[in-house]
């Protein structure tokens, strides 16, 4: 497999879990307090929405001008990474609170015990309604993932195999477990998302724009660890000014 595949399974796959996991939170909280059956059925219903947009716009986006989709998607990329990133910096450096998956566990669950109960069409509508909104807008970054990888680098397979491993790794854990997955690394994720989205983005916009990278699909790993770099430079920044301004 070429290098640029790896990397588009390893981002997929990486999206696909962080997003995964933040959804799984909402639906064991709506799972233990009301009920598995409606809970699942929500989810079953967001995953085909979401299995429904990625079919009909994956393909479609295949016979777009390459350089031309690299260029818009690229940009759009870079702007979604680099957003993952920022939050992940400004974590890492103590500016910004870690994401707590128990405290939104207990958040969700404690709103599905005061909400009342209605029924529709045989299901816990509340819980039925939760997962499926949940599931749905967690799933949409990964769609929007997996369909702008698998169409930009004619690798349309490989971002939906990252995505499926991602949903199946986390669906089972949450399952066994019956709780949050809250010892996961997810700021660390997140960072490597943001970071791989950056590199991805960086790579592609320049491309369609005309760009002949040296070394072609190896600039990537280049445009990584530049990005790291001026992460370790930053939070170190971050972290000395906010230090200072306590001190002061």
């Amino acid at each position: 497999m070429e290098m640029s595949l790896w990397f588009v399974v390893s981002a997929s796959f990486l999206a696909s879990a962080v997003e995964m996991v933040e959804a799984l939170t909402i639906v064991l909280a709506a799972g233990v307090t009301r009920g598995w059956r409606s809970s699942l059925v929500g989810v079953g219903a967001a995953l085909l929405v979401l299995a429904a947009l990625v079919v009909v716009l994956g393909p479609a986006l295949d016979h777009a001008p390459i350089d031309v989709l690299r260029l818009v998607v690229g940009g759009l990329l870079l702007i979604f990474g680099l957003q993952w990133w920022r939050k992940a910096l400004l974590r890492f450096s103590g500016l910004k609170a870690l994401h707590n998956e128990e405290m939104t566990f207990a958040q969700e669950r404690e709103a599905a015990l005061r909400h009342g109960r209605e029924t529709r069409a045989g299901l816990d509508w509340y819980a039925f309604t939760l997962c499926f909104k949940g599931v749905l807008l967690e799933g949409l970054e990964v769609a929007f993932i997996v369909v702008t990888f698998g169409a930009t680098s004619r690798a349309f397979g490989p971002a939906v195999v990252g995505a499926l491993a991602a949903l199946v790794l986390v669906l089972v854990a949450g399952l066994i477990l019956h709780r949050p997955l809250s010892q996961l690394p997810e700021n660390t994720l997140k960072f490597a998302v943001g970071i791989m989205l950056s590199a991805f983005g960086t790579f592609w916009a320049a491309e369609g724009a005309g760009v002949q990278w040296p070394g072609a699909d190896a600039a990537i790993v280049g445009l990584i660890v530049l990005y790291l770099g001026l992460s370790y430079a930053l939070v170190r920044a971050l972290k000395n000014a906010r230090q200072a301004k306590a001190v002061g």
